[in-house]
């Protein structure tokens, strides 16, 4: 997870212009309702980014306060549709 984790926060902080840096984002860094940035036109953009960057699909269905919950929530939802793939 950590090649997954490490692309990820660059993926956060590039698409969200966030200000923290790569480090302060750890798996238990809160996402959705503990960032500003992360509101449901920031979830739309988010998710697009990480179709692009990872080469995955995610299905309207698979949408879910659940996945952003954390950065570590939101890896390992990647990591499980590249394991798929």
């Amino acid at each position: 997870m950590t090649d997954t984790l490490n692309a990820l926060r660059a993926v956060l902080i590039e698409t969200l212009e966030l200000r923290q840096r790569p480090d302060d984002l750890q798996e238990d860094t809160a996402l959705f309702g503990a960032l500003p940035e992360l509101d449901s036109f920031g979830v739309v953009s988010l998710v697009a980014s990480i179709e692009d960057r990872f080469d995955i699909t995610v299905d309207d269905d698979e949408f879910g306060a659940e996945i952003f919950e954390t950065v570590g929530t939101l890896a390992g939802f990647v990591d499980a549709k590249l394991a798929a793939a």
